[in-house]
């Protein structure tokens, strides 16, 4: 876990008004992203990387169309060929399985993300 030392209060004597405002707006912004300012609900806390650990996605299986749209013709039909018809049910199946890996990874990032 990060730790991050508390910033001093900026002096208001001895300093113009606009270093004071910018001062105090680095300070405060800088509070906000370590997570040291002591909000109730931690909302702007920074998420740092070592607080990340989904991992990356593996290869996606499918690699791209393998049905044709071959077919032939019944009484003016256009149907597809049982091979081409196979083809495209493994392409969707393929395809919705990397869908499944990714969203699994998604949502675990945004929970991470999330403090949750």
């Amino acid at each position: 876990m990060a730790r991050f030392t508390g910033i001093p209060d900026i002096p208001q004597s001895g300093v113009d008004e606009w270093q004071f405002r910018t001062l105090d707006a680095l300070k405060q912004n800088v509070e906000l992203l370590a997570g040291i300012r002591n909000e109730t609900d931690g909302a702007s806390a920074a998420v740092l990387r070592s607080n990340v650990t989904t991992r990356p996605p593996v290869a996606a299986q499918f690699q791209g169309l393998s049905a044709q749209g071959s077919g032939f013709t019944i009484s003016g039909v256009q149907v597809p060929t049982l091979d081409d018809y196979t083809a495209l049910l493994r392409d969707f199946q393929l395809l919705s399985q990397d869908v499944a890996v990714l969203r699994s990874t998604l949502v675990s990032l945004i929970s991470q993300l999330r403090g949750s």
